[in-house]
């Protein structure tokens, strides 16, 4: 991985807490509206990581693939994933 592998690495430490605390939450029956903004805080969170993620997959691996057809396949897999998520 080309991507910042610390700052990866401490964003995904963070979600993980975050869901760690949103579990407790639905154990202690919390609230939900107090539930559902902690998942959309996670939720934003992890969009952060991807997106830091994605950059340096183009800032990397499509920029110095060797040849046009390698970086063709790497955005063509990129727009594929994004099809995937933006349905």
């Amino acid at each position: 991985m080309i991507a910042d592998s610390k700052k990866v690495t401490r964003l995904l430490k963070t979600a993980r807490g975050q869901i760690d605390g949103i579990l407790k939450m639905v154990e202690e029956d919390r609230y939900c509206i107090d539930i559902s903004q902690q998942l959309m805080a996670t939720e934003a969170l992890l969009n952060k990581t991807n997106r830091e993620v994605l950059a340096a997959h183009l800032k990397g691996c499509v920029r110095n693939a060797e040849t046009e057809d390698e970086r063709d396949e790497k955005i063509d897999e990129l727009v594929d994933m994004l099809g995937k998520i933006m349905k």
